[in-house]
């Protein structure tokens, strides 16, 4: 793989900037350049009472980066409602006074560049623009699309796009690797998001990112795609994995993988990808290109059906958090990581309790204990499993009572309707483990309905949710005195195991930790 020590693409990052005055877009224009923006998209339409001589020499007079000029009237998603030949004028009149990058619609762009051309001949970069409601067009149709943009004279192209799947982004990657001359395409939106991460891996001229403050929905923040993502690092052969989940706005992964992969020199790159179909989802992108995916919340049993191969461990569990793509011929291999980070941060907390107070133990602290789970999914699975493994006796709570009994009977143990975990009485010194996604961020008033009265008979409370590091169960079982382990000291662990699969290499495990623990 190439070298990840320099930057390694063209790709310019893009701040759009949407203030209503001119003074504020100047003020933006510096803030982009102090957090790493290369170039500025100012939007005149968005400005109140603007006043195109006087605010476009202010801004072009007060630039400190290369700046695009874009007037979007309402009909292409822009705020501008006025008459269409002031609009055009406006553009004109950038033109003139010597804006890097202007910004033309599709449907107005053929005679207006030829005319600025002759008239000028100036250092002017010309956008054609043109917004697609979905993806739905044919690598074939979106090629002729572009086709004909380049026809009006464009020096750059910029196709905007709204999907409904992931699996339509395919084709932005297909028609940013193939275009003849420099191409702008993307789709916002969490299901959008990696087709503007990823651009600079299939040669796309800019990536987008919100300055600080200024959020913008569907669109990463600048910190974010530079500091995070590091996208000025990601070339052709950069390797691309993931979180396949539904939603994944909630993941960290991104914040561990990346800097990681980044420490170790592997050229790779970890993005969330928010799916909807899994069978679709794995035919679209199986390429060796996406060589492992990391398995979250509500697909760690269902993507079991879409492996060719699953590791011993993960097929008795039934639940597959991490998939590897064999290099030598394609095949998806499940495996499960989340069993073992699980059960080891429960063990490590007891035993850290008991050599605190002198206790000496032999094999595990959980052997014999009651051991109660809540939510019989993929992490609640992979909790049974490791309990059993250990030699606790086992109680299931679950909404679904017929998977908490198919569980139940998988690991030895007792199932229970989920309406009585607010009344069950534990046995002092049980284990109570959270496995469902009750108290997740941005929920964070919920946690399963277990008595607090009840709490401080329980030795252990364990929450699978990692955002929030301490849920609302956790502050009250810690209120009640039990010893509390967060869902983050799980995510830790089984990210260091898929980091052992994803790369064939021994993971930096301290320096893991220590990035985790900074991002809680």
């Amino acid at each position: 793989m190439g070298s990840t020590g320099m930057l390694n693409n063209s790709t310019m990052i893009c701040a759009p900037l949407m203030a209503q005055s001119v003074e504020q877009i100047v003020k933006d224009m510096h803030q982009a350049k102090a957090e790493g923006a290369q170039v500025v998209e100012i939007r005149l339409d968005h400005i109140k009472n603007f006043q195109p001589h006087r605010d476009i020499q202010i801004i072009l007079k007060n630039r400190v980066l290369p700046v695009i000029i874009v007037y979007r009237p309402k009909s292409e998603g822009g705020q501008y409602e006025g008459d269409e030949h002031s609009r055009l004028e406006a553009l004109h009149l950038a033109t003139e006074m010597g804006a890097d990058y202007v910004d033309f619609e599709l449907k107005v762009a053929s005679d207006l560049i030829r005319e600025q051309k002759m008239k000028n001949g100036s250092a002017t970069k010309f956008i054609v623009s043109c917004h697609i409601n979905g993806m739905t067009s044919s690598d074939e149709e979106l090629n002729n699309l572009a086709a004909s943009m380049r026809a009006t004279g464009a020096d750059i192209i910029k196709m905007a796009a709204n999907v409904t799947d992931i699996t339509e982004i395919a084709r932005i990657f297909h028609l940013l690797s193939h275009c003849k001359v420099p191409i702008i395409a993307y789709s916002a939106g969490e299901r959008g998001l990696i087709s503007q991460l990823l651009c600079p891996k299939f040669g796309g001229f800019l990536a987008y990112g919100s300055i600080e403050g200024n959020s913008i929905p569907g669109m990463p923040s600048l910190y974010s795609v530079i500091h995070t993502y590091k996208l000025g690092y990601l070339n052709s052969e950069t390797k691309v994995f993931g979180l396949v989940s539904k939603p994944v706005r909630h993941s960290k992964g991104p914040l561990l993988h990346n800097p990681i992969f980044r420490h170790e020199n592997f050229n790779g790159v970890y993005v969330p990808m928010f799916v909807d179909n899994l069978r679709e989802f794995f035919n679209i992108y199986s390429s060796h290109d996406f060589p492992g995916f990391s398995v979250g919340f509500p697909y760690k049993e269902a993507v079991v059906e879409f492996c060719d191969e699953v590791h011993l461990l993960a097929e008795s569990i039934g639940a597959v958090n991490t998939i590897v793509r064999r290099p030598c011929d394609g095949k998806l291999i499940g495996y499960n990581t989340d069993c073992e980070a699980a059960i080891t941060a429960i063990e490590d907390a007891l035993k850290e309790k008991r050599c605190t107070g002198n206790e000496v133990s032999l094999g595990s602290p959980i052997s014999g204990k009651l051991f109660v789970l809540v939510g019989a999914g993929g992490a609640g699975r992979a909790l049974a499993f490791g309990a059993k493994s250990r030699g606790a006796q086992i109680v299931i709570f679950d909404i679904d009572f017929g998977r908490a009994k198919s569980l139940a009977c998988a690991v030895s143990g007792e199932a229970r309707p989920y309406e009585e975990v607010v009344n069950f009485q534990p046995e002092k010194g049980s284990i109570l483990a959270n496995a469902t996604p009750l108290g997740m961020h941005p929920n964070t008033d919920q946690r399963i309905p277990v008595a607090e009265a009840t709490l401080g008979d329980y030795e252990l409370v364990f929450d699978a949710v990692y955002t929030p590091k301490k849920t609302r169960l956790l502050k009250d079982a810690e209120a009640a005195g039990a010893i509390i382990v967060s869902g983050v000291e799980m995510f830790l662990r089984q990210a260091i195991g898929q980091f052992n699969l994803f790369t064939g290499r021994e993971a930096p495990k301290e320096l893991m930790r220590k990035i985790i623990m900074a991002e809680f």
